[in-house]
């Protein structure tokens, strides 16, 4: 079987994927499959965001990571630590909802760091001339605080615990503010 490429000969994976982006069996029910992040998206950082968080909070989190991935491949250079480690809390969950317990502990702790590494890097202080206003806290909308929460958290909680007492709905965050 010949792998789908893209115009530059990049590989893409054309394969129909289930929620947590398991390829399936080609020869799967239509009906079994989601629709797939197209290979080529490039959304504004809000409606990244929002479109992000609306999968994670479906339980699609290896769908909001293609999302995340997408931004951190497509935005500006100063916002690569943001998506990538918003992409590796993706996958992290994504880890969690298969059942691997080390691989969503070490990508979760993972994301968070480099969310970590975002906000230092932004000039300090509210007066400062930032393209997401003076609260460098909500970018997009986001709640960065929700989001690193999340990542050292649940990757403390797995660590110590494992995945087994972890409530479902503790695997289902969102990334935006709630009045967003």
């Amino acid at each position: 079987m010949t792998r789908d490429r893209d115009p530059a000969g990049r590989p893409r994976n054309a394969r129909p994927r289930d929620a947590l982006g398991r390829p399936l069996d080609p020869d799967s029910e239509a009906g079994d499959a989601l629709e797939r992040v197209p290979d080529d998206l490039a959304l504004p950082g809000a409606e990244a965001a929002r479109l992000a968080d609306q999968m994670l909070r479906a339980g699609r989190p290896f769908h909001a990571h293609e999302v995340l991935e997408a931004s951190w491949k497509t935005g500006p250079p100063t916002e690569r630590d943001l998506w990538q480690g918003l992409a590796q809390v993706a996958v992290g969950l994504t880890h969690a909802h298969r059942g691997n317990a080390r691989g969503a502990a070490a990508l979760l702790a993972r994301g968070a760091q480099r969310v970590r590494a975002y906000q230092a890097q932004l000039p300090p202080g509210p007066d400062r001339d930032h393209p997401y206003g003076p609260d460098r806290d909500y970018p997009y909308g986001m709640d960065v605080a929700a989001i690193l929460a999340v990542g050292d958290g649940l990757a403390a909680r797995i660590e110590r615990d494992g995945l087994a007492d972890i409530p479902p709905a503790d695997l289902l965050p969102g990334l935006l503010t709630p009045d967003r």
